[in-house]
């Protein structure tokens, strides 16, 4: 599957964990957004359930064993080079809760760390993701 120039979208998920004032974010050690802190998240594969893979995505990064409960939200993200798309993804992010496990980078993260809403807010973010953030927030709250 090819990821920078695709023929096609790519459908991606996003774990959103919020746990105690604190959002779970990772620091991305691979392009697109090497470097950026993000949620948890990466590409569906094939005969995997949304779900499934939001919660694969989750352990694979964090260590954390999670349940992705209600969509947050669906998203576009497309990013462009030299007037081509490099990267085109349709994203879906899932509020989940920690089951099990400890906090610690995986595969896909340089980092991961734990954000209160307010230093989520200071951090430069993708667009939409600090938006399904405070989502996160108000639905955990409920």
């Amino acid at each position: 599957m090819k990821r920078k120039f695709p023929e096609f979208p790519l459908v991606g998920v996003g774990a959103v964990i919020v746990e105690e004032e604190r959002v779970v974010l990772v620091k991305r050690a691979h392009p697109p957004l090497e470097g950026e802190w993000s949620i948890p998240g990466g590409v569906l594969e094939v005969g995997e359930l949304l779900r499934e893979a939001a919660a694969r995505e989750a352990l694979e990064e964090t260590g954390l064993t999670v349940a992705p409960g209600e969509i947050l939200g669906v998203f576009d993200r497309v990013l462009r080079e030299e007037d081509r798309v490099a990267y085109h993804y349709v994203l879906i992010d899932f509020l989940c809760t920690v089951v099990s496990g400890q906090l610690r980078s995986g595969s896909d993260a340089e980092e991961v760390k734990c954000f209160t809403q307010q230093e989520a807010a200071k951090l430069n973010l993708a667009p939409g993701t600090a938006e399904v953030i405070r989502k996160g927030f108000e639905s955990q709250r409920k």
